[in-house]
């Protein structure tokens, strides 16, 4: 398996700060990888997403743990496999969730990291892959900017209060990215 073009740094990071910020989806040139959704991962499911609701079947969300009424989670199954994932392709793809819809594993190439469940083995392979182009010093400066606040919340997470503070690669991962300013 070889490289994966990740595109230019600058141009992916504010389209990746917009999604995260629900401005837009993640534009992720997948290919056919379905990592993330055989990955033994939760998605949470907003209140406001009731679109995203009607095309779950009831009996495969639960209330999500620590979160106010009407926030929900979809599991996975047996395999780790989001249930919504049938012949290798989401069957609910143009009404998934929102959490699926800023998702982007670039996140990992970005800020240097990698997740630590082995379940997420898959996530980590591709994310290996990618390769971030740098058309100008300022698209270097931004990736270094990223890969170096990543590298501070890991080694100093208390830094930040209680309740912001990343606890996990991912959310290091989308905190980094969303915390670098992206000048226009």
């Amino acid at each position: 398996m070889g490289d994966v073009d990740a595109g230019d740094f600058s141009a992916w990071l504010a389209g990746t700060q917009r999604a995260i910020r629900g401005e837009g989806d993640a534009e992720v040139p997948c290919d056919g990888c379905t990592a993330c959704c055989r990955s033994s991962q939760f998605v949470h499911i907003g209140p406001g997403e009731s679109d995203t609701l009607a095309h779950i079947p009831a009996e495969l969300v639960f209330p999500a743990p620590r979160m106010p009424r009407g926030h929900v989670v979809l599991g996975y199954d047996e395999r780790g496999h989001c249930p919504m994932l049938v012949d290798n392709r989401c069957s609910i793809y143009a009404h998934r969730p929102r959490a699926c819809r800023a998702y982007d594993c670039r996140v990992f190439a970005a800020a240097g990291l990698e997740l630590d469940e082995p379940e997420k083995s898959e996530i980590n392979e591709r994310a290996r892959r990618w390769r971030f182009c740098y058309p100008t010093a300022h698209d270097r400066e931004q990736h270094d900017a990223v890969q170096t606040l990543a590298a501070a919340l890991r080694e100093q997470p208390e830094r930040l209060p209680d309740g912001v503070a990343p606890t996990n690669a991912t959310q290091v991962a989308a905190y980094a990215v969303e915390s670098v300013a992206v000048r226009a």
